[in-house]
């Protein structure tokens, strides 16, 4: 019986040793990442450059969206 609770007690302070080195591991490896990101002298940078969509052109897109997809969605059925 006295086996049994140290078995017991082995195993919830393996677990906590684990979950405690899991934990600590990974944020040196979250503050690595961070220091390597912020050290990054030739960062790629990706700009687009667009005019935005009149509330009026954009309402006309969504249109022209629904209505292809509906039109892809229906040919099919036709064919059966």
């Amino acid at each position: 019986m006295n086996v049994l609770k140290n078995f017991e007690v082995l195993f919830i302070v393996t677990l906590g040793l684990a979950c405690a080195a899991n934990y600590a591991l990974d944020n040196t490896a979250v503050e690595t990442k961070a220091a390597q990101v912020a050290a990054a002298p030739n960062m790629q940078v990706v700009v687009v450059s667009a005019k935005r969509l009149s509330a009026e052109e954009k309402k006309q897109s969504l249109l022209d969206e629904r209505t292809s997809t509906l039109a892809a969605a229906s040919t099919p059925a036709r064919k059966i």
